[in-house]
């Protein structure tokens, strides 16, 4: 493996001191994670702060297994402040996609219960205090309550979404390297494994989504998804812009 870059040493130990402060000062879950944007927990600084913050000890451990395994490559080709500005644009993409899913989760639902006499007002004013009314599971069906509960009441934290984008940065650059995963190892070139791994989130992210009547999984696939896109978009962009600096009849 790689020697570990500046840049992802720095996120590293950020990461840490994030993990290890959240421990020690319970508070900082609600202030740092992202939480729905029309929660009343919800603040600007959350969009950059849940990037660093992670549920749980296996949680981190993957994410910064990945940061130091992949960053590491790419902050070496790329240098510092070009892998920073793709890390954090992923974590910002991969923030607005969970978003507009999670918009669309507690809308639909809204909706009904407004077309069903319920008034917005109090629909918030009970939510805003982790309440609700027992006459909303007679009007919604179990997928549009779940996800509208799940949408305003949780809060999403991980570096996952700009690890998603390193992913992808990864493949375009190395698509014939060979990845495992760690409960099944088979290798598999990285042109194959990251499409892969990302169809399943878009799959899993579905199939909890009240469209398809399923009831979430805990993991913000959504966010994966969006961080992957960002991620997509912005290798192609560079790869073109390279292709075109390059070109013969300029």
């Amino acid at each position: 493996m790689m020697r570990m870059t500046d840049m992802v040493k720095h996120l590293l130990i950020i990461n840490i001191i994030f993990f290890i402060g959240s421990y020690l000062v319970p508070q900082a879950q609600d202030l740092l994670a992202l939480h729905y944007v029309e929660s009343d927990k919800f603040r600007f600084w959350q969009v950059i702060t849940h990037m660093f913050m992670h549920a749980n000890l296996m949680h981190i451990f993957f994410n910064m297994f990945a940061l130091v395994t992949f960053g590491s490559t790419l902050e070496h080709f790329w240098g510092s402040n070009k892998f920073l500005f793709f890390y954090i644009s992923c974590g910002l993409g991969a923030m607005l996609l969970h978003t507009a899913a999670n918009y669309y989760s507690f809308h639909e639902p809204l909706n009904v219960l407004m077309a069903n006499g319920f008034e917005k007002t109090d629909i918030m004013n009970a939510l805003s205090e982790g309440k609700y009314d027992t006459r909303w599971e007679e009007v919604l069906s179990n997928s549009q309550f779940n996800g509208m509960m799940q949408a305003y009441l949780g809060e999403a934290v991980g570096a996952s979404g700009a690890i998603y984008g390193l992913l992808v940065a990864f493949a375009f650059m190395f698509p014939n390297v060979e990845l495992m995963m760690l409960f099944i190892p088979i290798p598999i070139k990285a042109k194959y494994f990251v499409p892969g791994i990302v169809a399943l989130d878009l799959y899993l992210g579905l199939q909890g989504s009240s469209i398809f009547g399923g009831s979430g999984t805990g993991i913000a696939h959504f966010a994966h998804i969006g961080g992957a896109i960002v991620g997509f978009i912005m290798m192609w962009y560079w790869k073109k812009g390279q292709f075109n600096n390059n070109r013969w009849d300029r």
